[in-house]
């Protein structure tokens, strides 16, 4: 009940800000910004203004609260205001970032502009995001934050919890304590809620799990976002090579991976990128955008040179003008269902060189029932439509061909680009349909002039 007030009082706030907003209050916006909305609300609102309003709107936010927004925005949106700020205005707003948020923040800037900003930190933290730095931004050692709480194995409960209570508060996400050894390496993990109930004068050594795997340093953000799900992990240790401890992945930061991840493919369907910003500029959406329609564009005259083969086919008997688009479409959708099945399997590592087979023939048994039963359907339609079962037969044998090959090459097209390392997101859909278009031409018409010749 208290969280739908809150989410009912914050509309409230937004829509307040949007009238003191057209109304030119700019007292009153800049009221309700630093005074009634969240840092992610903030946020929200930049990304859903216009460019001009959102200008004006990031000038009203308060100097602390900047740095907490920049946290919430996307990265074009992100950078864009980054751009804006010199490197002592930069040390300022990041005071009191983590190191895995800072370091994602600084891999935005140029290399001159994150050296300024390191030098104006102190050695401690300029060496704690410099290490997460040093890794790519997509791997457990770009995820990771250096701030973390670790015990020995030999001290008691009561030694643990004395230690705690020295601390002001403890790193967020904290549901766990790293237990290493006297060189740093990793042993086990004491959840606090077991060190809670735990008898003070047991040792960590006999209440520690020391069932969790640590995460090699190397690993795949996808991969580590898919453990985070798997086992309910809030925290989880990162390892080096030699097993010693590095720093600590949380769930907040899973949480960002698993919608980029969603963003990234929603968005590489349509040839986009995940952080497009919705309101960005006309030349600049522009210029994006063309980059995938010149590449649509020749697959587009790929399709169309086929037609051409069969003109004089197409001039005999007109119905085939009418009936081309039916085989590419059915061949179109039917490839597209198996390739999103594969992504989707793909990227929460359900899908395996193991079970391939598997996959191909159950993907081609059920593309090919359904393409008897809709060449069928259609071919009947034909019939009736133009009076000739010849059409009708052609028809069928072209649906049946188009949806044969577009599940085989839906199965094993993003296998052979994640190979070749092309993203299958991007570029899977592109040359599926490019392929069912052909291949449905191709038949159709092929198969027609054969009959009619």
């Amino acid at each position: 009940m208290t969280d739908i007030l809150e989410k009912s009082q914050a509309r409230q706030r937004l829509r307040s800000l949007s009238e003191a907003l057209d109304s030119g209050a700019l007292k009153q916006v800049a009221r309700i910004l630093n005074g009634g909305l969240s840092p992610s609300d903030i946020a929200h609102l930049l990304e859903s203004s216009p460019p001009r309003q959102r200008a004006l709107l990031w000038n009203l936010v308060d100097k602390q609260l900047e740095g907490e927004v920049l946290q919430y925005l996307g990265d074009d949106i992100r950078a864009y205001f980054l751009s804006q700020l010199n490197a002592q205005e930069l040390a300022d707003i990041i005071e009191d970032f983590e190191s895995d948020d800072l370091a994602d923040l600084l891999q935005q800037l140029p290399d001159t502009v994150i050296q300024e900003v390191l030098d104006t930190m102190d050695e401690q933290d300029r060496q704690r995001v410099e290490e997460v730095l040093s890794y790519p931004e997509d791997t457990a050692g770009g995820l990771m934050n250096t701030d973390t709480i670790t015990v020995r194995p030999d001290i008691s409960i009561d030694v643990v919890l004395r230690y705690l209570r020295r601390h002001r508060n403890l790193p967020p996400m904290t549901d766990s304590l790293i237990v290493v050894s006297r060189r740093d390496e990793f042993i086990g993990m004491l959840p606090i809620t077991r060190m809670l109930v735990s008898n003070p004068a047991s040792t960590v050594r006999e209440v520690m799990d020391t069932d969790i795997e640590p995460i090699p340093v190397t690993l795949s953000d996808t991969k580590v976002a898919t453990l985070f799900e798997r086992y309910d992990l809030i925290s989880a240790p990162v390892v080096g090579d030699d097993n010693k401890l590095l720093g600590r992945i949380t769930i907040d930061d899973v949480v960002d991976v698993i919608r980029e991840d969603a963003d990234h493919s929603l968005m590489s369907m349509a040839g986009l990128d995940e952080d497009e910003d919705t309101f960005a500029p006309v030349l600049k959406t522009t210029r994006r955008r063309a980059v995938w329609l010149g590449i649509n564009v020749v697959t587009a005259f790929t399709s169309a040179s086929v037609i051409g083969m069969f003109e004089e086919t197409i001039q005999q008997v007109v119905a085939l003008a009418v009936l081309m688009p039916i085989v590419a479409s059915m061949g179109g959708i039917a490839g597209s269902q198996t390739l999103t099945l594969m992504i989707r399997g793909m990227a929460v590592g359900q899908v395996s060189n193991d079970n391939v087979k598997w996959l191909l023939n159950r993907e081609f048994l059920a593309t090919t029932l359904n393409g008897f039963l809709f060449a069928l359907v259609v071919s009947a339609a034909a019939m009736v439509w133009f009076r000739d079962p010849t059409i009708g037969l052609v028809i069928a044998m072209a649906l049946v061909i188009n949806l044969t090959i577009a599940s085989i090459v839906g199965t094993l097209l993003p296998l052979t680009l994640k190979r070749l390392n092309i993203d299958p997101a991007l570029a899977g859909g592109v040359i599926l349909l490019t392929t069912t278009d052909v291949v449905g031409f191709l038949s159709f018409l092929g198969l027609a002039t054969y009959f009619y010749a």
